[in-house]
C-alpha cells in the first residue's frame, strides 16, 4: 500500500520522524529522545517555506501592428487566485484565493510551544509531510504542566495538529487516543478527535493558533499559586444548591438579572438565562470529567462546570467565534474569570458568601 510520505530530494530522506519506534513502512528518521520543536522540524523534513505566487494561464489577445490587429499568444494573470509554492524545490502545492493566509510549518509548532510558554516541555512523538508537502501533521504528549488532586483529571492522550498548504481545509488541533504512525492512523485520528479546534487560513490565523490551546482547556505554565488554588478547591465540598447558585452568579448577564437572583424572583428570569444555567448545571452533574473525585461535588467542579460549559457544551456560529469568546476577551472569558473570583471568595469566606452576592 502506498505510504504517501513526502520524499525530500534535497536531503534524500523521507519527511517523517518517530521517537524510538520504526513505523510508516520503516521510512523516515527514528530518534531516541523527544526532540525540541526546532529539532522536530528538521527530523520530519518540515524545514521548508511556502509562498503565494501569482497564477498565469496561456491565452490570446488582439494586439496592434503595422498590418492592423493581430491575434497574439500571451500569458494572462488569473485574478484573485494564487499558486502556493514550496520554495525549496518550486513545487506547486495547490491553488488558493486572495484571502488565504499561509501558516508556515514552523508556525504550526507555535500551537504546542504556547502550551508550555515557549519551553521544551512538549514531548513530540511523530511529525511528517504527505504528498509533495501539501499536508503536514504533528503528534505530541503533554508535559506535566498541572495536576489537580491525584492527577486523574489529565488522561494519557496524544494531542495532534494537521494543516495543509493546498487550500483543502482548516488547521485542525485535537486530542486523540491514537499515535500517528501511518496513513491509516492519521485517518483514524481524524475520526477519533475530541475537543477539536479548527482555524481557517485567514488573516490572524497564526495568533489564533497560538491561543487555540486555551479553548481546549490547556493553560500554559500555570503558576504554583494557581495550582495550589485548584487543589484546595478540589477538597472543598459544596452541595447542589450552592453549585447552582455559583453557576447563576457566574453566568449572570446584567444587573437586572442579578437583582432578580438576589430577591429570589425566579419567574422574572429570562428563559435564555435559565436554560443556560440548566445546561451548565447538567454538565456539572453528568459530564464524565465532572464525576472524578477532584470535581464531583467540589468547588473545583463548580469552576469546571462554567469553563466546561463554554468549551464543550455551548454552540457557536463557527470555530472562529468560539476562539473569540473563550480567549480573546469575549463572553466566555469574562464569565470564566467571574467564576474564578467567586470560587476564590467561597474558598476564603465559605459558601455563605454566595448569599451576599
Amino acid at each position: 500500500m502506498a505510504h504517501n510520505l513526502n520524499f525530500n530530494n534535497r536531503t534524500g530522506k523521507y519527511s517523517f520522524f518517530s521517537v524510538k519506534e520504526k513505523v510508516w513502512h520503516n521510512l523516515g528518521q527514528i530518534v531516541e529522545e523527544h526532540p525540541t520543536s526546532e529539532e522536530a522540524i528538521k527530523f520530519a523534513g518540515l524545514d521548508y517555506e511556502v509562498e503565494k505566487s501569482p497564477l498565469f494561464t496561456k491565452g490570446t489577445r488582439l494586439v496592434e501592428s503595422q498590418d492592423g490587429l493581430k491575434v497574439s499568444d500571451s500569458e494572462l494573470e488569473v485574478p484573485n487566485y494564487f499558486a502556493n509554492i514550496r520554495t525549496d524545490n518550486n513545487t506547486v502545492l495547490g491553488v488558493v484565493g486572495k484571502d488565504y493566509h499561509i501558516v508556515q510549518n514552523r508556525e504550526a509548532f507555535s500551537f504546542f510551544d504556547s502550551i508550555v510558554g515557549g519551553g521544551n516541555g512538549i514531548l513530540y512523538e511523530t511529525a511528517g509531510a504527505l504528498g509533495n508537502g501539501e499536508r503536514i501533521f504533528i503528534t505530541a504528549k503533554l508535559p506535566d504542566y498541572i495536576r489537580v488532586g491525584n492527577g486523574d483529571d489529565i488522561t494519557e492522550k496524544y494531542i495532534f495538529l494537521t494543516t495543509s498548504h493546498d487550500g483543502s481545509g482548516s488547521i485542525t488541533a485535537a486530542f486523540t487516543p491514537i499515535r500517528i504512525v501511518c496513513q491509516n492512523t492519521l485517518n483514524a485520528s481524524l475520526k477519533n478527535m475530541s475537543n477539536v479546534v479548527r482555524i481557517r487560513h485567514t488573516s490572524g490565523a497564526k495568533q489564533r493558533l497560538e491561543d487555540a490551546h486555551k479553548v481546549m482547556g490547556l493553560a500554559n505554565k500555570l503558576s504554583n499559586q494557581l495550582e495550589e488554588s485548584f487543589n484546595y478547591w478540589a477538597k472543598i465540598k459544596i452541595g447542589d444548591a450552592e453549585m447552582k447558585k455559583l453557576i447563576q452568579l457566574a453566568l449572570c448577564p446584567n444587573k437586572e438579572t442579578l437583582n432578580h437572583l438576589q430577591k429570589g424572583n425566579a419567574e422574572e428570569l429570562s428563559t435564555v438565562f435559565k436554560n443556560t444555567v440548566e445546561d451548565a448545571f447538567a454538565y456539572a452533574m453528568m459530564s464524565d470529567a465532572q464525576q472524578m473525585e477532584t470535581t464531583k461535588g467540589t468547588l473545583f467542579g463548580a469552576y469546571n462546570a462554567v469553563t466546561g460549559f463554554y468549551q464543550n457544551v455551548k454552540t457557536y456560529k463557527d470555530d472562529e467565534a468560539k476562539l473569540q469568546s473563550i480567549v480573546m476577551g469575549g463572553t466566555a472569558q469574562m464569565k470564566s474569570q467571574k467564576a474564578f473570583e467567586l470560587c476564590e471568595n467561597v474558598a476564603h469566606f465559605g459558601v455563605d458568601i454566595l448569599k451576599m452576592n
